[in-house]
């Protein structure tokens, strides 16, 4: 049995410095409403799905890869754990692979013998959905076409954009063939100018996925765990407090969790051989 708390605590991982803005001003909020809670910032997912699997703290902050490695842990332990809520912009999410709009390359199977960019190691969207994605398409790394990863801050689970950018930066270069992207991402270099209007199009996109979640671990009570999802759900767009906190998270809007879309970040998982079935880190070259 886990050992009793007295604060509820939650963790996060500090991916930019904006994170303390956020949970400061999520801690007040959910003061004013009556439930105290206090936070505490990993610098990777690693360390905060132990900390969460070992009850030091009860509630995380997930990326969907961390999402993954707690249920394999928590199955293998005799435990659960929980998405109990997730933002609109973690919903429905494709990565979409790229090429030059010049490029010969008109199809998956062009692909062989190439160079393909990806974004870091432990990327869900940039690297481990896009690896299952050729995978499926009869592509595997290593021996139908090269991998080249674009690690940027591991143990962040692809909480940036450095390593796509990279990538993206790369491929109009001519130093990989394509590269993978999330689609937002995509928009948002063409935005900024990183790749220029119209000298690239997209080569594949792959199934929907789902990203972030709230993760509630062993050692929360379920009345607990069903208070912070509530309080979660509750924030409003239209209150001009809660506003500013909802923008830096990126979100308008808080829906329940959901596992639904993670079947293939699991997938390729599994077939990658990143985690093993109890949640054990077996992938090569991590150094988060």
């Amino acid at each position: 049995m886990t050992a009793p708390y007295q604060v509820l605590k939650l963790g996060a991982v500090a991916y930019a410095p904006k994170v303390v803005t956020i949970w400061e001003g999520f801690k007040a909020y959910f003061t004013q409403r009556g439930m105290y809670f206090d936070y505490v910032l990993y610098s990777n997912y690693e360390t905060l799905t132990e900390a969460l699997m070992s009850g030091e703290v009860q509630l995380a902050w997930n990326s969907p890869l961390a999402y993954v490695r707690a249920e394999r842990m928590a199955h293998a332990a005799g435990q659960k754990v929980a998405s109990i809520a997730m933002r609109d912009t973690d919903l429905d999410l494709q990565s979409v692979l790229v090429v030059p709009a010049d490029s010969a390359i008109q199809s998956l199977s062009d692909l062989r013998g190439k160079t393909v960019g990806f974004g870091a190691i432990d990327s869900p969207q940039a690297t481990l959905i896009p690896l299952d994605h050729l995978r499926q398409a009869g592509l595997v790394a290593g021996k139908d076409y090269t991998a080249h990863r674009f690690d940027v801050l591991g143990g962040k689970h692809g909480d940036h954009i450095g390593g796509e950018r990279d990538a993206a930066v790369a491929m109009l270069g001519g130093e990989v063939a394509a590269s993978w992207m999330i689609a937002q991402n995509y928009q948002a270099f063409a935005a900024e100018g990183t790749l220029p209007v119209g000298k690239t199009r997209v080569l594949a996109t792959t199934g929907l996925y789902d990203h972030c979640n709230m993760t509630a671990g062993p050692s929360i009570t379920q009345q607990d765990s069903d208070r912070f999802r509530d309080l979660l759900l509750g924030m409003s767009w239209d209150d001009a407090h809660v506003r500013p906190l909802l923008e830096l998270e990126g979100l308008k809007v808080w829906h329940p969790g959901r596992t639904t879309g993670y079947a293939l970040l699991e997938r390729a998982v599994t077939d990658e051989q990143f985690y093993d079935a109890a949640g054990r880190i077996t992938v090569q070259g991590y150094q988060y």
